[in-house]
């Protein structure tokens, strides 16, 4: 550690960890993206992320946040800079059972919430893997497993403890710093880095799983199909599907989860969908919800998953849209495809009550390309499909351009958006992409 640095560390209770310490390749990399920060600070308090702003400030270093660093877009490292990474501060606390409040710090992650939960038969609306940190799903949308049934991680914050770009700690909640507490369920990145987070947890133990797999017609009428088949589907269910193609032979590959053990509303939710072509069910369970984001997924993130991302949100499956997705699974470019339902109780929420508007489209679509294709060879492949498509998810985007902030925010809440950033970060330190 350099002697500016380790100066500085004084003022952390926490680690500060540097390229010449032993455990700096575990700390400097996320998921997606290899980084060389100058020094990454682990924070244990309010005060040690505070000592950390002030020393980027100082040094005029640039700043990333991580809470898991398991995010597509790579966002939670850099090159050169300072990294705040909240994995300590991770604890989880059941504040009152009877209304049941939660409260969860930011470097959790969401295999850890559910096993904490669970002995008490209750259950966050999470992402879909384990090893996700809830800070950064929390402040940006939350699609999971639940999401049709009890809307999106978002929805359910009722509270955020947070630390503002000048060092101050606050709590925002409905009746405190309510313009903090609406920009943070959304558009969190660009406004202060959340520490921890007040949810109100769902009364949930079991879960209805299946999986099931389907081929996909050149023209997608399987997912048209599948389509149908969820608007007149009980909200219990949510689905994720993955496409595959392998020569001339496309698949589709879905997870259908019943948010609950009634196994009358599973057999109601999940037979159509054996309706929808040529479809094959490989297993249907009665699981605990800590089964889809198991421990098991927990993993140090060093850049094992190199990739580009993009995404868009769509309303009805249309003809043109599925044949746009089918094409761009089965074409000269390898890519990756996914398809998250969405509907239900996430398009009962205001798309104004929150930095997430995106509230009557009813399917988020998610393209992923693996080196040697690149964000530029991502970005050809897609534009058939983004024809299809209004508004984006930011969880879901990597290599973001000028345009990304308006699909992202888009018209008054992204009015909105900006100006809270402006309020809270003048500076713009905490600004994503800065």
């Amino acid at each position: 550690m350099n002697r500016e640095l380790a100066t500085a560390s004084a003022a952390l209770s926490g680690k500060l960890i540097t390229p010449d310490d032993s455990s700096y390749r575990e700390y400097r990399s996320t998921y997606t993206t290899v980084g060389s920060p100058a020094a990454v600070a682990v924070p244990e308090s309010a005060g040690d992320v505070a000592a950390a702003l002030l020393m980027a400030r100082e040094r005029g270093l640039p700043l990333a946040v991580r809470s898991g660093g398991h995010g597509l877009s790579g966002s939670g490292t850099n090159n050169g800079g300072m990294v705040i990474d909240l994995r300590r501060m991770n604890k989880i606390t059941v504040l009152d059972r009877r209304k049941r409040l939660v409260r969860v710090e930011a470097g959790a992650r969401w295999a850890q919430v559910a096993e904490a939960l669970s002995p008490h038969g209750l259950a966050i609306s999470s992402g879909d893997h384990g090893n996700v940190g809830v800070g950064g799903l929390a402040t940006g949308g939350g699609v999971g497993w639940l999401v049709r049934s009890f809307g999106l991680t978002v929805d359910r914050i009722r509270a955020v403890e947070v630390v503002l770009a000048d060092g101050s700690a606050v709590r925002a909640d409905a009746s405190n710093e309510p313009d903090l507490l609406w920009v943070m369920r959304g558009a969190g990145a660009g406004a202060g880095i959340a520490l921890a987070f007040e949810f109100e947890a769902l009364e949930l133990r079991n879960v209805g799983v299946a999986q099931i797999v389907a081929r996909v017609d050149p023209a997608g009428q399987v997912l048209q199909r599948l389509d149908a088949a969820l608007k007149g589907a009980p909200r219990e269910l949510s689905t994720a599907l993955m496409l595959s193609s392998q020569g001339s032979v496309t698949s589709a590959f879905i997870t259908a989860v019943v948010a609950t053990d009634d196994e009358h509303v599973i057999r109601r939710s999940i037979e159509p969908l054996l309706s929808i072509g040529d479809v094959a069910l490989q297993q249907a369970v009665i699981t605990p919800y800590t089964s889809l984001v198991p421990r098991q997924h927990m993993h140090s993130n060093v850049g094992q998953m190199r990739s580009s991302s993009t995404n868009g949100l769509i309303g009805d499956i249309t003809p043109a849209a599925a044949r746009a997705i089918v094409a761009m699974a089965s074409g000269p470019t390898p890519a990756h495809i996914q398809m998250r339902s969405l509907g239900g109780a996430v398009s009962d929420v205001d798309p104004a009550a929150t930095a997430f508007p995106h509230r009557h489209q009813r399917s988020l679509v998610i393209a992923s390309t693996f080196p040697p294709y690149g964000h530029e060879a991502l970005g050809k492949a897609w534009e058939p499909v983004a024809e299809h498509t209004e508004g984006a998810y930011v969880n879901f985007v990597s290599n973001a351009d000028e345009t990304t902030f308006d699909r992202i925010y888009p018209g008054p809440t992204g009015i909105r958006v900006a100006e809270l950033w402006k309020r809270y970060d003048p500076e713009g330190m905490l600004r994503p992409g800065k």
